[in-house]
């Protein structure tokens, strides 16, 4: 294919005057290498794959050319009010509200102001989209993959399949993200309703064995086009990676140091779990009084455009997200995106970086990597074509001290600050034990003594991978805080959690969200005679098995053991207890000398080794 003009006026198939009129307002010069190969695809109406590193200009790739169909169809014969010519199908409500108010700018001039476009992302009622729909009308549809399925599996008023029986131009925009999440059984579902006369248009980011085969599913004979600055990278031309090794228990020290050093004034930090946003952007708060610090992530709903707008429009701002942002989202002027954690999947390394260096601007990223990590570097490279460069960094020895007392101070202000801390190092976990590198970034590699010093933990929490070990290594505050005496600042839980407090201490029982806590509350002498009568039935069938297996030795005949039919109730809650209590002392929740007392066991009748 011969090389494309970079100019939209010299395009072989002419763009109409009022989208040439739009794309000049919007200062779009000269067109990226991905405008210029697939909008004449899709202008002479074939199907188009398109792989092209994030920030190159994907969204008016598709924009332009869709709006140009449209206005073809309009000269000879008018769009009707409910007749929709376009679906746009995007992972996220973010980058689905993005591509809404670009669009937008072109639907803002007077001769292409007779198209309707309608947004459908959820966060309202499914009715209210079709109330919508039906009252207004809509000629281009921008939506997620969720809420299209559900209109377009209505029954009785919409009926959005008669509706698109006529469409011009399908575009399924971040593909391979698509499918990451968990779209591909709602992606064909949407397929089957649309008519197979059309144009496809398919872009991503990374081409996968995934899209490959929604490739074959979706389109016809597509025109695959591929789109590299540079042919031995998969990021941004102007994109400088660096990578910096810092201990476990320095991580966030090195983070604050680095944004310190570098004078940086806006930059996204990604973090593995929403847990560990909502706590750090409550921490950085305090930690980065210089910069105005927000959360954004998945569970948020309502709240997400008005945090990312307000980053939108900040002069110094740091915004820690999770990989909810890696796609798509347009931000202007972040000079580095900064990463605590190697992310789930290669792939999304890609993606996260993607988010500086757009449009030709230059831009920087930086990941925070373990001594233990240092074989990513090398995967990188290899498995995503990225090339790193290290970087050091000398940490004030005080430092550590310094944002450690602020951390503890915080949770000692405020209960909820000591749930979302630990919250947050509890999923931490469990989000590096799923790696996807797992064969690279080992859970057992990790020293969580040094990890919760890290995230400035009060205590270490109660959890199966918390070996002994690590409350050697772990730093808490210099003197010991006894928890149950953190009150919450929010007036309504801190009389919820007193409630409880008393309740647990007139009955012997915690009520939580998901689990209740039980203490025996019987008299002790009641409780004594138990734990007696219990050791004596033990001892008999000790005393029993002993006469029975001498028999057995000196070869007298034995009588066979008699089958219980059925176990009385009694034996069946004493199987229960043992149970119970032998779980208990395996995970570490009573001793082995509380374990020998319940189950009335003297010395030399303990447990054996092998359990």
């Amino acid at each position: 294919m011969p090389r494309p003009s970079g100019k939209w006026t010299e395009l072989s198939t002419p763009l109409s005057a009022p989208v040439l009129a739009v794309i000049k307002r919007l200062g779009f010069d000269k067109m990226t290498p991905v405008q210029g190969a697939t909008i004449p695809l899709l202008l002479s109406y074939k199907d188009v794959a398109a792989e092209a590193v994030t920030g190159s200009g994907k969204t008016l790739a598709f924009l332009v050319p869709l709006l140009e169909l449209l206005l073809k169809r309009k000269r000879s014969e008018a769009w009707k009010k409910h007749e929709i010519g376009a679906v746009i199908v995007s992972p996220t409500r973010e980058l689905a509200t993005q591509i809404h108010d670009v669009l937008s700018e072109f639907l803002a001039h007077d001769e292409l102001r007779c198209f309707r476009q309608k947004m459908l992302i959820g966060g309202n009622s499914v009715e209210e989209d079709v109330m919508s729909i039906l009252k207004q009308g809509a000629n281009i549809l921008v939506a997620t993959p969720g809420r299209l399925q559900d209109l377009f599996e209505r029954k009785g008023d919409l009926n959005l399949a008669a509706k698109v029986k006529n469409l011009e131009l399908l575009v399924l925009d971040e593909a391979d993200r698509l499918l990451d999440m968990g779209f591909e059984a709602t992606i064909n579902t949407i397929l089957a309703y649309l008519p197979r006369q059309r144009r496809t248009g398919l872009f991503s980011a990374t081409q996968t064995k995934e899209v490959k085969d929604l490739m074959r599913a979706g389109l016809r004979n597509p025109v695959l086009v591929s789109v590299r600055e540079k042919a031995t990278t998969s990021t941004p031309k102007l994109l400088q990676n660096y990578y910096l090794f810092v201990e476990p228990e320095q991580k966030m020290v090195a983070m604050l140091e680095f944004i310190s050093l570098q004078q940086i004034k806006k930059a996204m930090l990604f973090l593995p779990t929403c847990a560990c946003v909502e706590y750090w952007s409550v921490a950085m708060a305090a930690l980065v009084p210089s910069m105005q610090v927000l959360g954004l992530h998945g569970k948020m709903k309502s709240q997400r455009f008005g945090i990312l707008q307000t980053f939108r429009e900040a002069d110094s701002a740091l915004l820690l997200c999770t990989d909810v942002l890696a796609r798509g989202v347009d931000i202007p002027e972040v000079d580095w995106v900064l990463q605590w954690d190697p992310p789930s999947s290669a792939a999304a390394f890609v993606h996260r970086v993607g988010r500086t260096a757009r449009q030709g601007s230059e831009g920087n990223a930086l990941i925070m990597l373990l001594p233990t990590e240092d074989a990513y570097v090398d995967f990188l490279t290899r498995n995503q074509k990225v090339a790193l460069k290290e970087v050091e960094l000398e940490i004030p020895e005080a430092r550590l001290a310094e944002t450690l007392r602020t951390l503890h101070q915080l949770q000692k202000t405020d209960r909820a600050t000591f749930d979302q801390a630990n919250r947050a190092f509890v999923s931490h976990v469990q989000a590096y034990s799923k790696h996807e590198c797992n064969l690279i970034l080992r859970l057992k590699d990790l020293d969580l003594g040094k990890v919760a010093t890290s995230y400035g933990l009060l205590q270490l929490p109660r959890m199966p991978e918390m070996k002994p070990q690590f409350k050697e290594t772990f730093q808490g505050p210099e003197q010991l805080v006894d928890v149950f005496k953190l009150a919450y600042k929010d007036k309504q839980k801190q009389a919820s959690f007193q409630a409880k407090l008393k309740t647990y201490a007139e009955t012997g029982e915690w009520k939580g969200k998901k689990k209740l806590i039980r203490k025996k509350t019987i008299p002790w002498e009641q409780a004594s005679k138990a734990r007696e009568e219990r050791k004596e039935i033990r001892k008999k069938r000790r005393e029993k098995k002993q006469v029975r297996k001498a028999a057995i030795e000196a070869g007298e005949a034995v009588p066979a053991k008699k089958k219980r039919t059925k176990y009385s109730q009694e034996d069946l809650e004493e199987l229960a207890n043992d149970i119970r209590l032998l779980k208990k002392v395996k995970r570490k929740k009573i001793t082995e000398e509380e374990y020998d007392d319940k189950m009335g066991i003297k010395d030399g009748d303990g447990l054996d080794d092998s359990e």
